[in-house]
């Protein structure tokens, strides 16, 4: 199929691995068994029900193209997941199977099974990330480059508070992901536990049972245990779908600034090499900036996910018709893709080449232009605001045709001539001395970043 070639590469191909039918159907099966349990154990069903469940089911063989088939028909991969289970029970054990469930309780479930090692896996990569923005960034407190605002040359920066905001980005979004949780689901047909016969029970559900094997069924499970059902009350998918959304645009911002930093005519940083790593099919001498394509073309991808998801939100009464069904893949995809995205912003930041000796060319390719605003405040108060900023023009133009310093080049202007000391048009001119609040935003964002 075209995935593996046109979708796949962008992905955790670790993640891939551990996403599969399989695993789907691993994570239904896990549900019902922990269904089984907690119910067993409220007498619910005959003592040792859950026990028989488990050895009959835990090694059979489910067919998933059968299943994947039957989606056709019964609109979810549940329907002939249960029917394929019960056919493999005893027949004394079928009617126990599924008790009180309804099919969006079982996919919903299994897919919060299957993101739980997901957001782990994500939240080490981030992890990662943050201790390699660490070290750049403190490793490049003082390395001075130009800041450009719409893609012009601007005033200069530290190269550490650039590194700084990728990792305050991208820990911003780790945090937010570490608030979230995966709900179990569990409310059977109408999202109030109907259909739970037991002992006493008379097909109601007047003691809280439901609720109570809601609870049970999460802890059992490893998830959280939502307020109630949540059919179609999809903030958990909305409040995931964002999340992971926030860690895609971290890391695009992270990829799209290194790779304009790369361009051949800015040369400030390079992407780590590595064997065939950026090569060009026709041009032998490029070093493409792959792994910066590799994490845009995922996160756009998350982005355009995210946007189906959240239209999915408001889901008509108990169950959605639809919307619920247009859910899965974007959400699961989404995980993936972020994974794969962080797994090369990781082996980027941690292995990034930076040229401080281009920044220092850049900062002069304007014949020393951007210091023209701290020139024309040294010279406003003896020559007036007009002629300062016309004569700092001046002289940073005369400077980049000449190919001389900036400092030199207001010396030699005739109307500054004896009107300010050298010293003072040397230090207004050397960036170095003009970085703002640099240094202690790099100080500031590590000792954040240091704080879990």
């Amino acid at each position: 199929m075209s995935d593996a070639l046109l979708q796949h590469p962008f992905m955790s191909q670790v993640a891939l691995g551990e996403c599969n039918a399989e695993a789907m159907v691993a994570g239904m099966l896990a549900f019902e068994l922990a269904l089984a349990v907690v119910q067993e154990a409220r007498d619910l069903l005959p003592e040792g029900t859950a026990a028989q469940m488990r050895k009959a089911l835990e090694g059979h063989a489910f067919d998933t193209t059968a299943i994947g088939a039957g989606v056709a028909s019964g609109g979810n991969a549940a329907i002939p997941f249960v029917k394929q289970a019960r056919a493999a029970l005893p027949a004394e054990l079928r009617r126990h199977f599924h008790l009180g469930a309804t099919s969006q309780d079982v996919i919903d479930s299994a897919l919060m099974l299957m993101l739980k090692p997901r957001l782990a896996a994500l939240d080490a990569l981030l992890r990662r990330c943050r201790s390699a923005a660490l070290s750049l960034m403190q490793a490049h407190e003082t390395t001075v480059m130009v800041g450009r605002t719409l893609m012009q040359q601007a005033l200069p920066l530290t190269f550490g508070v650039k590194v700084a905001h990728w990792g305050i980005g991208l820990e911003q979004a780790r945090r937010r992901l570490a608030t979230l949780e995966l709900p179990v689901q569990f409310g059977g047909a109408v999202a109030v536990h109907s259909g739970l016969d037991g002992p006493g029970s008379n097909g109601t559900d007047s003691d809280g049972l439901g609720l109570e094997l809601m609870d049970a069924l999460a802890q059992r499970l490893g998830l959280s245990a939502p307020v109630l059902p949540w059919h179609t009350d999809r903030q958990p998918i909305h409040a995931l779908a964002t999340a992971l959304d926030a860690v895609a645009g971290a890391t695009e911002k992270l990829a799209l600034d290194v790779a304009l930093l790369t361009q051949t005519e800015v040369g400030e940083v390079s992407e780590p090499g590595g064997e065939g790593m950026g090569e060009s099919s026709s041009m032998p001498h490029k070093r493409n900036p792959v792994r910066c394509a590799l994490i845009r073309g995922a996160a756009r991808q998350v982005h355009g996910h995210v946007s189906v998801i959240l239209n999915a939100q408001a889901q008509p009464l108990e169950r959605g018709l639809g919307e619920w069904h247009s859910e899965w893949t974007p959400l699961l995809d989404s995980a993936l893709l972020v994974e794969g995205a962080l797994e090369q912003a990781a082996v980027l930041l941690e292995g990034l080449e930076v040229h401080p000796e281009a920044m220092r060319r850049n900062l002069a390719a304007t014949g020393g232009g951007i210091m023209a605003e701290p020139v024309s405040r040294l010279l406003a108060p003896t020559l007036g605001q007009e002629a300062a900023k016309r004569i700092s023009a001046e002289a940073a133009e005369s400077a980049r045709l000449q190919g001389v310093a900036y400092a030199d080049a207001l010396l030699a202007h005739p109307e500054l001539q004896g009107q300010v000391e050298a010293q003072a048009l040397h230090q207004a001119t050397d960036p170095a001395l003009y970085l703002g609040s640099s240094r202690a935003q790099v100080r500031r964002a590590a000792a954040w970043l240091q704080r879990e």
